[in-house]
């Protein structure tokens, strides 16, 4: 395969990614046409095929990292018919892996940046919109929807911090998929995780 061939079999969302791999490991000014096609093993050539600028990459990872991180992970919550298993799979699926902690926080440490910062509101407003309709369909009343939303969102916020900061605090492993169940009961009205019965108390 020639060096031609190969920089044109890298597709966009290939460079998409590595720019995201990029941002989750060194914050947004990561974004650096040079470094990434280092990483990706080929010359910039294969980047002017793809894009104008850096400013084009850019864009691109973040409609990546939206589609990815959020329109993903709430077409999957979606598939449970219960809210209150919607919103606990959301939080399940959204605390997943470190990379998509890294990526929020880098990105909203680059809130000021005129790219970012749209797209981390949409991305924010979307989220706690569809916890706020999990909620009301629970049959919260608006005011309340709202406020366990944010609330709701805040904890998540705050656990992708503390993963980075202080990773020792939050469990690993299985535990760490006992402590979303323990964070949807607090949460989440009447929520209790699979093998637990009324009293909370696992069965069997």
């Amino acid at each position: 395969m020639s060096k031609e061939t190969g920089r044109r079999s890298l597709s966009s969302e290939d460079w998409a990614d590595a720019a995201l791999d990029a941002i989750a490991e060194g914050g947004v000014e990561a974004v650096a046409v040079e470094r990434i096609a280092r990483a990706l093993g080929v010359t910039k050539g294969s980047f002017y095929w793809h894009f104008a600028n850096r400013e084009a990459l850019l864009a691109a990872a973040l409609d990546l990292w939206e589609r990815q991180q959020t329109e993903d992970v709430i077409a999957r919550a979606e598939m449970e018919h219960d809210a209150r298993r919607r919103i606990h799979r959301l939080f399940r699926n959204a605390n997943g892996t470190k990379r998509a902690g890294q990526l929020y926080l880098a990105f909203a440490a680059a809130a000021n940046d005129a790219l970012v910062g749209p797209v981390l509101k949409r991305v924010n407003s979307r989220r706690i919109q569809f916890m706020v309709d999990c909620y009301l369909a629970m049959g919260l009343d608006f005011a309340e929807a709202r406020q366990r939303a944010v609330l709701a969102y805040s904890v998540y916020l705050g656990t992708l911090q503390m993963r980075r900061d202080a990773p020792e605090t939050i469990p690993a492993g299985p535990e760490f998929e006992e402590y979303m169940d323990y964070i949807s009961m607090v949460l989440i009205p009447g929520f209790l995780p699979e093998g637990h019965g009324l009293t909370g108390q696992k069965t069997g």
